[in-house]
């Protein structure tokens, strides 16, 4: 069975586009999510088409230029030492 070394995605957003965009560029995504919805108010077309364009550009990015970090973050194993033989452990105190 492999295991999966990617964080499961977070529920709270759309495609990930703000998020994607603030991390490549260095800043808060709640800044573009408040643009976007204050765009909203007036044209709905014009910021499905920006988003939408928004996601074929990140799409495209990571495609073309994939995090090595990341990569190189995902095959590295960390070995621990090793666990002494005899571990002493405290007695439980019981509660009054």
């Amino acid at each position: 069975m492999t295991e999966s070394t990617t964080p499961p995605a977070p529920r709270d957003n759309l495609f990930g586009v703000c998020a994607a965009v603030g991390a490549d560029l260095g800043f808060n995504p709640l800044w573009l999510r408040a643009a976007f919805a204050g765009a909203l108010l007036f044209s709905l077309e014009a910021v499905i088409a920006t988003y939408a364009a928004l996601g074929v550009i990140v799409l495209a990015s990571r495609l073309l230029f994939p995090d090595r970090r990341r990569a190189t973050a995902s095959t590295t194993v960390t070995q621990l030492p090793p666990m002494p033989d005899s571990i002493e452990e405290e007695p439980l105190r019981r509660a009054a």
